[in-house]
């Protein structure tokens, strides 16, 4: 699978690629203006989490309809397609590992679409983001009063 760019062109397309995303900082504006605390792209954690909030375990991704492979989004380039075809795919078994490991370690995980954080839904996708963390909140701490009694 040769690139059909110019290693200088490559580079350019490259360098304009984000690692994190507008649609990222957005959400992490609104969250901490609800007074939701959290670290974001937290490189020690595994799969480098959009959200962390080590304390509760907690972990959010936003996902890319395009480069996480949405069922109601995902489109297929056609250019150099078997390259795209093979790289979306390790991509979703890397989601799925992912989520896997988080599972298996007792981790709270929650994963949104970019779709789900459209304009027309933004603000209810928020309020799922919130509620998920309180509620996670609310239950550890019934477990420390649990415990301290």
């Amino acid at each position: 699978m040769s690139d059909n760019l110019s290693s200088e062109h490559r580079k350019k397309n490259m360098r304009a690629i984000r690692s994190v995303s507008r649609l990222e900082t957005r959400v992490s504006k609104k969250l901490w203006a609800c007074g939701i605390r959290f670290r974001r792209n937290v490189a020690s954690l595994f799969g480098k989490p959009d959200f962390a909030i080590k304390k509760y375990k907690i972990v959010i991704f936003i996902d890319s309809c395009f480069w996480h492979s949405c069922n109601q989004h995902a489109n297929i380039p056609k250019t150099n397609s078997e390259y795209w075809i093979a790289k979306l795919e390790r991509n979703r078994k890397r989601d799925i590992q992912v989520t896997e490991y988080y599972r298996s370690k007792d981790w709270n995980i929650l994963r949104i679409w970019e779709h789900d954080l459209k304009k027309e839904s933004f603000d209810r996708t928020i309020n799922k983001i919130i509620n998920f963390i309180e509620d996670i909140k609310c239950v550890k701490s019934q477990q420390s009063t649990q415990n301290t009694i």
